[in-house]
């Protein structure tokens, strides 16, 4: 089994100097590793229809609204779940997460991983955007594997952090967290066509709004 895990907005609460009013983590899950395969490749093949470089990544705040649609709609056809926690950053009042975006953001992800451990995977290799500085991502691994991992129950096997422009299924994660934060900005005039167009594949059910 195959998760992929990636965000949209940002950790810090400095919503006055410009953070963002909400944080997305989405984590998307390949239960065949064929499938995760064959994902990929149509990704590939969308960049080079698109006459892009290899290394051009799609990422949701940088691409125009017909690729963003051209995007959901090809991979919506691959068998994978998407699932997702949605934060209202002024909702959370612990002053602990609040004041260290490193550990509000260990405590979304295993909240997030938490919820659907026990319908969702076991012996899974998660693959993470590798963008945090390496003593943060020693942090997080071990965080996850205290807390979801324990004698006779072993729910992650590996941990990797990657680089986003070399992983195509990380840049799927992007492409649906950004979908799921547009969603949940009212003010767009396109906030609700980009999870319509991935339905499918995360349903609202799949997507916490966190209390």
């Amino acid at each position: 089994m195959l998760i992929f895990i990636d965000d949209s907005g940002d950790p810090g609460f400095k919503t006055a100097k410009g953070s963002t009013q909400f944080f997305v983590v989405v984590l998307i899950v390949f239960k065949d590793n064929l499938v995760a395969e064959e994902t990929a490749l149509e990704i590939k093949k969308l960049r080079r229809d698109l006459k892009w470089s290899e290394n051009h990544e799609f990422k949701f705040n940088k691409c125009e609204k017909r690729i963003r649609l051209h995007f959901l709609k090809t991979v919506a056809s691959f068998d994978f779940e998407g699932y997702a926690i949605v934060i209202k950053k002024e909702e959370i009042y612990s002053r602990a997460l609040r004041e260290d975006e490193e550990k509000f953001y260990s405590f979304i992800v295993r909240n997030l991983l938490s919820r659907y451990e026990d319908v969702m995977f076991k012996d899974a290799t998660v693959k993470i955007d590798g963008r945090s500085p390496r003593s943060f991502r020693m942090q997080l691994d071990t965080y996850l594997r205290k807390m979801l991992n324990s004698p006779g129950r072993r729910r992650i096997k590996k941990i990797k952090h990657v680089n986003s422009e070399r992983d195509n299924l990380i840049q799927l994660a992007d492409m649906v967290a950004g979908s799921v934060h547009r969603a949940h900005k009212s003010e767009k005039t396109d906030s609700k066509i980009y999870l319509d167009a991935i339905d499918k594949r995360i349903p609202k059910k799949n997507i916490w709004e966190f209390k």
